[in-house]
Order: structure tokens, then sequence, then C-alpha cells
């Protein structure tokens, strides 16, 4: 395993980071209990989870899967094996069931609060924001469209503050960013460069071949800022691993539960992923080893979120981080991004 540092701290991280959104959902807690048991044996010693999580997000398996880290970690005492990541759910119509207040400080305090007691633990090494509070493209948002009804009202110093205060009583060590956007990573770097306040050390977002729109304006940020990206999604909802272009998905494979994820099933995005799997296979390697290993070697990332609801998947995905792209692949790859540029995003 190769490891790094979270952004402007000590804590050591792995290069890999094992994701957990299935768990509680497509994979029982009995298959998390094994994912993690194996990832950490292979030396990845960073997961990150949410209070939202499994998805779909629904208020039968609300927070399910913090439950089932929380299970394992009493059972086999490794929690400070684990550098633990959790995030608190920003507001939305399929969130009403978790909280309506936003990122009020009542509500960050409850939602650590309760993400600890799931969890069983005294405390969360790094806290995240979900998603912006504010309206803004996140998701399955392209562009941005101002909405002048938006009832958001400016918070990011009382945001901090509050973060502020719960790092002081121990129950968080550091904060990042989550779906966030180049204004809004700027305001909250701004306000803790201004007020002394805690500072975002990482930022998660979407990244992957298909989806490389971090490489714009928020690549810039964060290699001047100093601020990592904890890259999700490297795979692109499975459509890297090359089972949808070759028909050997299975019946709970993500997009056939997900349908509605259509970006991920365009003709130009299969069309790049032919492409892509065929750089692959020409040079002796796995259409998902190639793309997470095209990710991990990326100067803005600090680790690369890999999930799986098989245990074949969970080894060759963590088996990535043995691979090196030589400049001839680099290329390869840049010929289809030019001609099919971000066709998921």
């Amino acid at each position: 395993m190769k490891y790094t540092t979270l952004p402007n701290t000590n804590i050591k991280v792995s290069k890999i980071c094992l994701g957990t959104m299935t768990w509680g959902n497509q994979n029982t807690q009995d298959e998390g209990f094994e994912q993690m048991d194996y990832a950490l044996d292979q030396g990845v010693n960073f997961f990150d989870t949410a209070e939202l999580y499994p998805v779909p997000a629904t208020a039968e398996t609300y927070a399910e899967t913090e439950r089932i880290i929380g299970n394992w970690f009493k059972k086999t005492g490794n929690r400070d094996k684990v550098v633990l990541a959790s995030k608190i759910a920003g507001p939305g119509d399929y969130t009403a069931h978790v909280r309506t207040n936003g990122f009020q400080p009542e509500a960050i305090k409850d939602a650590v609060n309760k993400s600890l007691e799931r969890l069983q633990t005294d405390y969360i090494d790094l806290y995240q924001l979900h998603w912006p509070e504010r309206q803004t493209n996140t998701f399955d948002t392209r562009d941005y469209v101002h909405n002048p009804n938006d009832k958001w009202q400016d918070n990011f110093n009382e945001v901090l503050h509050t973060l502020d205060e719960i790092i002081k009583e121990g129950k968080i060590r550091q904060v990042g960013i989550s779906n966030e956007k180049a204004w809004g990573t700027m305001r909250y770097l701004e306000e803790s460069k201004k007020h002394s306040l805690p500072r975002m050390v990482t930022i998660q977002n979407a990244y992957s071949l298909l989806n490389r729109v971090f490489e714009g304006d928020m690549a810039e940020i964060a290699m001047r800022e100093n601020i990592g990206l904890l890259a999700y999604s490297p795979m692109a909802f499975g459509v890297l691993s090359g089972k949808y272009i070759k028909g050997t998905a299975a019946d709970n494979a993500r997009l056939k539960l997900f349908p509605r994820f259509k970006r991920y099933s365009s003709d130009s995005c299969t069309k790049a992923a032919k492409q892509y799997l065929k750089i692959a296979e020409e040079n002796n390697m796995s259409l998902a080893q190639m793309s997470l290993a095209f990710v991990t070697q990326q100067p803005f990332v600090t680790s690369n979120i890999i999930g799986a609801t098989t245990m074949t998947q969970l080894k060759e995905n963590i088996n990535s981080i043995h691979v090196e792209l030589n400049n001839d692949i680099l290329k390869q790859i840049k010929s289809v991004h030019d001609a099919i540029p971000n066709p998921t995003a």
C-alpha cells in the first residue's frame, strides 16, 4: 500500500480509501465485515462513510452503514487502526426524514453525536459536509443556474465556528467538504484564514476517466490551496469495470438497481468506455485497474475511494495501487478524453 497525509495534518492515510455506501442495502453486515477485514489486512487504513448511507437513502435504512462499522469496531477492537471519515447530510427532499434544519449549529452537533453513538467511537477523524446547503449545481445538475428564491443565507462562518467547538470537544479531528464547487471551497478557506477557524483539509468530489470536471478550476484550487481531493465514483458507477459494455453485469449491478442515472449509460459514455477498455486490454490490464490507477496517480488526489459489492471486485480494486500508467498510456487516454470529454459529468 502507498500512504500520504491529509493536507496540513499529520494524519497518515492510505492512497486507497474504502468506500462503504452499499453496506446495509446491496451488502449485508457480514459482507461489510469481510470487506473491512480484507482492506485493513491489505494496508487500507482509511474508511469513508456517511450518516445517509446506504444509498439510495431511505428512512428504513438510514445510517445502517455507520451501525455496521460500529459493530465491526466493537467486534474487532480495530478503531485505533482506522482513519475514519463520515459526513453530515445536506438538505433535500430525500433527506427530510433525517432533519430539516440544514447545517444550523444544533443540527451539526446532533449529527456528530448520533454518528459517534452508531459508530461506537469517541471521535471521528475527518468530518465532512456531504453537499452544499445552498442551491447549486450538484449531483445530476451540470450547469449552475441562479435561483433568486433560494432561502439559504450565508453561514460559512457559523458552520466553521460550530465545527471548531466540536473539534475542541475532541469529537472530531479534522473537517472537509464534499460535492462542493469553486466558490464554496474558496469561501470556506477564506473564512478559516480570516478568522482563525478550522480549515477544510479535503474535498470529496466525483472524479474518473469519464468525469474529469475537477481538472478545471478545482484542480488549481486543490494544488495552490493544499486541499486534497478524495475522489469518489472513480469507476463511474461501475461503468469502468467493463461489465456493462461486455454485457456481464449481474442483476444487482448498480445501474440496473438505479436506472435513473441515465448519463452513465448514454451513447457517448458507452463509446468512451469502449475506447478506454481497448487501451487497457492492449496494455495487459483490466479496465478497472487502469481507471483506478489513473485517478490515484493524479497530483491533486489525496486518496481514491473505492467501493465494491463482491470480494473479487474489492481485491482487484485494491490491487490497482500497484499499477503505474506510463506516458504512452496517458497519451492514449488523453486522446479519448479530448474526443469525448466528461460524458458522465
